[in-house]
């Protein structure tokens, strides 16, 4: 070849190689020491920052990571924390551990020096900026003051405020916070309030001692940096607000996170949420009981501007929640998502998918039964929503692997879906599934019935928004997007490798780069908005490879060189956002310009987003919500009342008014009005249906065409239902002055509200359908049972006290046809209904173990089973044993408790089992507080339950009320009431020949809200009446828990202020007891106002009928009464006592009497031109409400019903005020039940509790009522004490021993163990009440003492030396580190980084010793939070994603629930 050829040839293939490269990914290696603890980039700029949080440096890139350089002008090991600012992509901040720190306001070319008072404190994010542009140099900075050193130091935080980010002279904002933040700090939080408003979270004290209480903790405000102005935000409850944990700004959303202080609390947490900064709601979830977080520990995760989405820690033995959304205003949530995955640090499976509005993946864990029962590991599976959670499906598989090959299921089978990792698993930075490239969603998972080990998964691709996915690779990979997707990056995650895959056209097919180092790749990523051909990849080298040049890599990668034209516009695509079955959400359609997957171009508008194209939508019924004062029920919205209209409207009250039709367009929808329908046209309305002017009461009238037989209402709620005679239900919302009937073609035998869960109530027909609903109504649902209800007059359904989706079903099998093997069967649910698993067949009463209070194994199941499983069970009789089986597990593993019983019960923290001893055919009662550990109960010889009837007592002090029946048939029906000691083993005689008629009722109640206070009627003539058959009732009280009973004073007049004809020493007040009632639940007293107690009754020897009684009020819990008005009424109370209403209970009335004054004064409202028979007068449960529903009928149409609405709100619209610190200056008073002796204590204690003043005229409403307060603890006298076992008092009142019986065996042995000094007693006559906690006095139940043997014979010196030395030294080390950081366990963290709050416990001596193990525990979960803080600052990208937001576990939070069955 001649030379010139072969010149020209080796040219060309020079020229050929150099094109071959130029047309290749370029890349460049720079070495480091350590990983970053942050790396990020300038929002729309090319510089990146590298903090190297080991040694101190930040490293800068102004060329997207291709060159580094050290931050200039900041000295190296300096740089404890790099912040960037959120809103001016020219600044960011160094801040040291010191009080000097560095600036840079030309994206890190150059920084500047300045100095603060105070180093930062540690916390996530010390600093806080505003949003608006013209002000980015307001800054908001978190300082850390200490004072003292060593043992002695106190720390606490300050917070600083500048203008001139930090160029002028920092000031002081206020002292003693744990987290600052302008109002104006979120781009989508839009509000019209001040420039400068600015919250706090900070203690009211001076934190100089760092001695605070959570009650101190307070969210301040100030427009003026609190240099004169200081407000208390009071969140809408008044002094109330107290025990704020944390403030955070969420998308559109303020939120206040607030441990609930009030009076029955368990330490609950509350959110508050404004959406203006003006008013603010409590968050309401409709699984908690009266809205409360039953939970101990809640999320909120990612949310849109037109909703808030929380997710709740829902099983208390694992990591597992349940997500729930919002309405726009963020306080109303429905239930989205069951069994969410969560991990320990509470950080949630759940991404919204970024730029398409409504679509988002979560992982629910299948198995989670299983996980809470057994132990079991998590099996994750992955749900996607298009409708932002309003229901949600699988990810259906692709057919094909990335090979070509058939994957190994069915696509088409449910089981055989997609699983992704998400976000409680992080492997790379930034977001886990998505960018804002239009429509790409990658994630590594598995294709089967569960998601597999991250090593074991592989890597698929969507590019339309998460419908249709594909695998392409093999292998867990990290990946990236790039230039608007044009570009997919993909990296090994599984092992070390030297070489990265791209695509260029939507992952049809592959390339691969090699970058000429092996590494193990820890990060992949690229500038903030994907618009960058250019990726940085961060990786730990070999040390085979490392070469003294730093353990780290970070590779520069340049996908610009790649042989890629510029696109054009024919180069483009519209692509819809959202699939075809959810094109409209929030009332428009979303699509993106995006280019083709098979143009060969780059798109290259650097920093330039993607930008939406909406098109509104015709307005649907979707786009529209409740208007304010309307209430949704069922699918309408109607008036929660009547609807509040202008002064100067409805002049004339028979004219007419343009009102609300019930619905508004929800803020921030576009639907297209004019297109659609128009739910928020103004509608004429006649004026009555108006709120009335001030002083005047209102009434709607509603007939129902059958007789009532059920009625109740939602606790907390202004929900009730009713059940007609018709087996129809009905609803109203709003307390009955609008009613609706639910479902008229099914046919209604029952309904029940969830026992303790407030919002849940299910609706039970005659098929194996049921309804259910979880927001109080608002919607309900159809599922099937397991089988048909029983028809053996059990309860259908039993509830769990901890998961409200826990049931229990007793439903009839069999008993079709001859019901020649009709039985009952039992299943339970995890899942509220939607699936079930059979218990056990030929049942009779099959219940949860654990209870409120009786805290046994969450997961056991108690069944009484027979022990012959066949055949017809009602014929069963005594020959069929009746068994107590338990099973744990979920009736996994089963044990037998008893061989015979009649029945079990659960009482406070009782579980009380009636045996049946065959051999004497007689009955035992056994006792237990654990479930496993039973004691017979031992009953004075003559009161034994042997043969006879017995009926088991409320029980709420600590012990076992039990009425033995000791007259039957033929005789009237009465029996003597027994008293348990505190472990219920031990019964005597509290008080005998107690009334109780034939179904089993006791006339015996309890007063509500005051302990040990209750009210029973006896037989006054036990010898005549067996024999004459009429019984003669008395009425005797007891104000010490059954120690000893007293005949009710009579008033000195009567309500005419005349004297009663009988005055001799045997008069009385006899009052119509329980077992008269029409409605059980009508009780003479309320728990809204303590002391207030109300009857019907006679002043006489004996009780005279209903007919000839009138009706009595006390104001001091049953010590004096006074008679209200004459004849028999029935009466409710109101507003916290402010109103009471009296309906005549003896013939048909057209009126009724009310009182704003506790009955020194009434006046009447006529309700009806035609009299109505009143049955019964109902009212919230809690009686805080002043509207009333009147429940009776018409003489006329006794076979239909009338529900009459009352509404007195407008009698008065003064609020009542209620200042603890003034007391005087208010309108309650303190009051404290008195047995007017000398001191005014009951049970050993003087208490003291708030309760409005009888002549104030005011409206109390639903104001937080503040806890009753302990004065002191008083002497021991005979009032604190009761009769021993074998043991009854006499004619004087004394204690003395029965006929035939000896006291009881004194058991030294057990009172050493549990005594509280070296002693033992002998017994007397008397024993101390359980509940009383007097101290020092007449110790009436103790004999002569003797010491106790073995250890207790040891002095006081010795075990207080032996006891004190190591709590010294533990409370010494918790004492100096509380002091010196100021931790508290249990905090709440919202966004912001650590809400470290400093208080002190407000618990006694005793209580801090008995936990001194967990203290010691405590210190060492102090020091892991310590080391996990610094960790967690090296990964704070990987944890911290924008959007999400934590709010771990409350540790110390015990949530019991005290809840009445209805």
């Amino acid at each position: 070849m001649a030379l010139h050829h072969r010149a020209l040839l080796f040219l060309w293939a020079i020229s050929c190689l150099l094109a071959y490269v130029a047309s290749q990914p370029q890349s460049s290696i720079t070495s480091f020491e350590n990983l970053p603890a942050r790396l990020f980039f300038f929002d729309d700029a090319t510089t990146a920052v590298y903090h190297d949080v080991v040694k101190g440096d930040v490293w800068v890139s102004q060329d997207e990571g291709k060159s580094w350089e050290r931050a200039a002008g900041v000295p190296e090991g300096k740089a404890s924390m790099v912040i960037e600012h959120p809103f001016d992509n020219r600044v960011a901040f160094i801040l040291s551990r010191s009080t000097t720190h560095y600036r840079t306001i030309d994206r890190g070319k150059t920084w500047q020096s300045f100095d603060m008072p105070v180093a930062p404190a540690m916390v996530g994010r010390p600093l806080s900026f505003h949003s608006d542009s013209e002000k980015w140099g307001y800054i908001l900075y978190q300082g850390t003051v200490c004072k003292g050193s060593g043992w002695s130091s106190v720390c606490y935080d300050e917070t600083y405020y500048t203008k001139e980010a930090f160029g002028d002279e920092s000031r002081l904002l206020m002292a003693d916070t744990s987290r600052c933040q302008f109002a104006h700090s979120s781009k989508d939080f839009k509000h019209e309030a001040h420039p400068n408003l600015v919250y706090c979270v900070a203690f009211e004290t001076s934190g100089s001692s760092s001695q605070h209480t959570l009650t101190s903790s307070r969210l301040y405000s100030s427009t003026d940096f609190f240099e004169t102005e200081k407000k208390i935000e009071d969140l809408g409850i008044g002094k109330n607000a107290r025990g704020v944990v944390a403030f955070a700004i969420v998308s559109k959303f303020a939120v206040v996170a607030m441990k609930d202080l009030s009076e029955g609390s368990n330490g609950d947490m509350l959110l508050y949420v404004s959406v203006d900064t003006k008013d603010w709601a409590k968050a309401r979830f409709p699984h908690s009981s009266s809205a409360r977080l039953r939970e101990n520990a809640y999320t909120i995760v990612e949310s849109t501007t037109h909703s808030l989405a929380v997710d709740v820690l829902s099983h208390d033995q694992s990591a597992i929640g349940t997500l729930f959304v919002s309405n726009s205003n963020g306080t109303f949530f429905v239930e989205s998502l069951q069994d969410t995955n969560r991990n320990e640090m509470g950080y949630v499976d759940y991404e919204t998918i970024y730029g398409v509005e409504g679509v988002g993946l979560a992982n629910i864990v299948a198995n989670a039964r299983d996980v809470e029962g057994r132990r079991a590991r998590k099996q994750l599976q992955t749900r996607i929503t298009f409708d932002d959670g309003r229901t949600w499906s699988r990810l259906k598989p692709p057919a094909m692997d990335n090979e070509g090959h058939r994957i190994s299921c069915n696509p088409d089978d449910v089981n055989c879906s997609l699983h992704l990792h998400s976000v409680t698993l992080p492997h790379n930075f930034g977001r886990v599934f998505s960018s804002p490239a239009p429509g790409l969603v990658m994630g590594v998972g598995s294709i089967g019935d569960h998601l597999q080990p991250y090593e074991e998964c592989d890597t698929f691709l969507s590019i339309d928004g998460g419908i249709n996915w594909q695998m392409v690779r093999s292998d867990a990979h990290k990946y990236e997007f790039g230039d608007q997707g044009s570009i997919l990056v993909l990296v090994n995650d599984e092992e070390g490798v030297d070489s990265i895959s791209y695509s260029t056209d939507f992952g049809k097919t592959w390339k691969t780069h090699n970058y000429g180092i092996r590494m193990r790749a820890r990060i992949l990523t690229t500038v903030g908005d994907s618009t960058s051909q250019k990726f940085l990849l961060v990786g730990q080298v070999a040390k085979r490879d490392q070469k003294n040049n730093g353990r780290f890599a970070a590779v520069f990668l340049d996908f610009a060189t790649l042989d890629r034209r510029k696109c054009g516009d024919g180069d483009f695509e519209h692509w819809n956002a959202r699939s075809s079955t959810h094109e409209c959400l929030m009332g428009h359609k979303q699509s993106y310009k995006r280019r083709r997957p098979d143009a060969n171009c780059f798109v290259g508008e650097k920093f330039r987003d993607p930008v939406p194209e909406e098109e509104s939508c015709p307005c649907t019924e979707e786009d529209y919500e409740c208007d304010y004062n309307f209430v949704r029920d069922g699918e309408k919205c109607v008036p929660a009342g009547p609807e509040p209209i202008p002064a100067d409207v409805c002049v004339d009250p028979t004219g007419t008014y343009l009102g609300s039709s019930g619905y508004r367009r929800i803020p921030g929808n576009t639907c297209d009005r004019d297109r659609g329908i128009k739910k928020d046209d103004r509608v004429e309305k006649p004026c009555s249906n108006a709120e009335p002017a001030e002083g005047q009461i209102i009434h709607q009238t509603f007939e129902f065409p059958s007789p009532i037989v059920q009625f109740a209402y939602f606790k907390g709620s202004a929900v009730i239902l009713v059940r007609l005679n018709d087996h129809s239900i009905w609803q109203s919302p709003n307390e009955g002055y609008t009613w609706n009937r639910l479902y008229p073609d099914e046919t209604f035998v029952s309904f029940y509200h969830h026992t303790f869960s407030n919002d849940r109530a299910y609706l039970i027909t005659n098929t194996r359908k049921f309804y259910y609903t979880t927001d109080t109504g608002k919607t309900w649902y159809a599922l099937d049972g397991p089988t048909e209800p029983n028809t053996f007059g059990l309860s259908v359904l039993h509830f769990h006290p901890m998961v409200s989706d826990y049931l229990i079903w007793t439903g009839d099998e069999g008993c079709g046809g001859f019901h020649e093997n009709c039985h009952v069967e039992s299943y339970y649910s995890l899942k509220n209904g939607r699936d079930w698993t059979l218990i056990d067949k030929y049942v009779r009463n099959c219940a949860w173990a654990r209870d409120s209070e009786l805290l046994l194994d969450p997961n056991q199941i108690l069944c009484e089973s027979f022990q012959n499983k066949e055949g017809n069970q009602r014929g069963f009789g005594l020959e069929n044993p009746l068994q107590l089986i338990a099973g744990t597990d979920f009736w996994g593993r089963q044990r037998k408790l008893f061989d015979h019983v009649v029945g079990f019960a659960k009482f406070s923290e009782f579980l009380i089992v009636a045996e049946y001893q065959a051999s004497r055919q007689a009955l035992d009662i056994q006792v237990s507080l654990d479930g496993r550990n039973f004691a017979p109960g031992e009953f004075p010889p003559s009161m034994r339950p042997d043969q006879h009837a017995y009926t088991i007592l409320e029980s709420s002090t600590k012990s076992v009320f039990l009425h033995v029946t000791t007259s039957e048939r033929p005789a009237p029906y009465w029996g003597n009431i027994l008293k348990s000691n505190s472990n219920g083993t031990y019964f005597g005689l509290s008080i005998d020949n107690v009334n109780r008629n034939d179904f089993g009722y006791v006339d015996f109640e309890k007063m509500i809200n005051l302990d040990g206070i209750a009210l029973v009627n006896i037989v006054g003539n036990p010898r005549e009446a067996p024999l004459t058959g009429r019984k003669l009732l008395q009425t005797r009280i007891t104000h010490n828990d059954g120690g000893s009973w007293r005949p009710l004073p009579p008033p000195r007049v009567d309500s005419n202020g005349n004297k009663y004809e009988c005055d001799t020493t045997k008069c009385a007040l006899q009052i119509h007891g329980y077992t008269e009632r029409y409605d059980v639940r009508a009780t003479y007293s309320t728990p809204s106002v303590p002391g207030l107690l109300m009857a019907v009754g006679n002043v006489g020897e004996y009780l005279e009928a209903y007919d000839q009684s009138d009706t009595f009020l006390s104001r001091d819990a049953g010590f004096t009464w006074e008679e209200v008005h004459k004849d028999a009424h029935l009466w409710e109370f109101g507003d916290s006592g402010s109103i009471l209403v009296m309906a005549n209970d003896e013939g048909p009335t057209d009126h009724v009497m009310f009182s704003t004054d506790e009955g020194l004064s009434w006046r009447e409202y006529k309700f009806t031109d035609e009299p109505m028979r009143v049955k019964a007068i109902v009212t919230v449960p809690s009686d805080t409400s002043r509207r009333f529903i009147l429940m009776g009928y018409y003489p006329r149409a006794k076979n239909s019903a009338v529900a009459v609405h009352l509404d007195f709100s407008a009698l008065t619209r003064r609020l009542c005020v209620l200042d603890p610190e003034k007391p005087n200056n208010d309108d309650f008073e303190l009051w404290s039940p008195s047995e007017e002796r000398e001191e005014q204590c009951l049970f050993g204690r003087q208490t003291l509790y708030h309760r409005r003043r009888r002549e104030r005229n005011c409206v109390v409403g639903d104001q937080k009522k503040i806890q009753e307060k302990i004065v002191k603890t008083c002497h021991c006298t005979e009032a604190d004490f009761e009769c021993e076992f074998n043991y009854a008092r006499d004619e004087d009142g004394k204690c003395v021993l029965l006929p035939g019986l000896s006291p009881r065996d004194p058991d030294p042995s057990t009172q050493c163990r549990s005594g509280d000094d070296d002693y033992w007693y002998e017994l007397t006559a008397y024993r101390k009440i359980p509940i009383s906690s007097c101290e020092g006095g007449k110790r009436l139940d103790r004999g002569p003492a003797h010491p106790c043997p073995g250890v207790r014979g040891h002095g006081a010196f010795f075990w207080l030396m032996m006891f004190c030395i190591p709590v010294m030294f533990a409370a010494l080390a918790g004492y100096w580190y509380y002091r010196r950081n100021g931790y508290s366990r249990g905090a709440i963290r919202l966004p912001g980084g650590d809400n470290r709050l400093r208080y002190s416990s407000d618990s006694g001596v005793l209580e801090t010793l008995a936990s001194v193990p967990w203290f010691l525990l405590g210190i060492a979960g102090i020091a892991y939070e310590w080391v996990f803080e610094q960790v967690d600052h090296l990964v704070v990208q990987l944890r911290g994603r924008r959007g999400y937001r934590n709010l771990p576990v409350d540790e110390d939070a015990q949530i019991l629930r005290f809840e009445d069955e209805e």
